[in-house]
């Protein structure tokens, strides 16, 4: 039988808490990084890059993330950012100088969201629920080194690190930029998730990240509704995070 649905004010709770601790995370670790290897671009990178993974690991662990609520996303992140700058003695808010708007970077952010959301989505096919975490987490590394834009793929982070000028930080000159490309490669996905898996619902990709107890469907029965069978259960719910 399955459990009571989530009370939304605890689903929004769980996404600003989220982000929060998803942007803390990437400018806290950016700022220790350039403290800790000043002027060493390169293992400043890796060491952003290593507590990044790391930390989306966790957090996703914690509180899921189901790319939804995009206003308290926001808020989070950018809440995220001020914390960051309080627990490294620097002022609590400040803009961003760091232009990262170039052909090279717009490209980079097509492909490291239509990469993420591939992920998540073949996740979903293959019904590997309990190798969310770790796939995220490790595609958002690796991401950091083979894209030029390090990999931001997600508009509310984007926003978030606007408010920290220092080695995680995005202009705001640059920021839209690089929101239209993750949107470009969102639909770029959506075409191509409907072509590879097109029984595949965006309920069931958010039932990945975000696992619910009243859908505990295995592997086979993940494939074989991916498949158009009928697996017998009802599909899963939207947004909703465990108690």
């Amino acid at each position: 039988m399955g459990s009571a649905p989530v009370p939304l004010w605890r689903r929004l709770a769980a996404e600003f808490a989220g982000s929060a601790f998803l942007a803390a995370v990437v400018i806290g670790s950016g700022i220790a990084a350039q403290r800790l290897s000043p002027g060493q671009t390169g293992l400043e990178l890796l060491e952003n890059a290593a507590a990044t993974a790391a930390g989306l690991f966790a957090i996703i662990l914690m509180f899921g993330d189901a790319a939804a609520y995009l206003p308290v996303q926001v808020a989070g992140c950018i809440a995220g950012a001020v914390i960051a700058n309080l627990m490294f003695a620097l002022p609590a808010a400040t803009i961003s100088t760091k232009d990262r708007a170039s052909p090279a970077h717009f490209l980079s952010e097509i492909v490291a969201t239509l990469g993420l959301m591939l992920v998540i989505f073949a996740l979903a096919r293959s019904g590997r629920s309990q190798a969310a975490p770790a796939a995220v987490g490790a595609y958002i590394g690796a991401a950091y080194f083979f894209t030029s834009s390090t990999s931001f793929a997600n508009p509310a982070i984007t926003i978030g690190r606007m408010f920290s000028d220092t080695f995680a930080g995005i202009a705001p000159s640059s920021s839209p930029s690089f929101i239209g490309a993750q949107v470009i490669g969102g639909v770029l996905a959506w075409v191509i998730i409907r072509t590879l898996y097109p029984s595949i619902t965006p309920a069931q990709a958010a039932d990945i990240i975000v696992p619910h107890r009243d859908n505990q469907a295995g592997p086979e029965t993940a494939r074989a509704a991916s498949d158009g069978a009928s697996p017998g259960i009802r599909p899963p719910g939207h947004g909703q995070t465990p108690d």
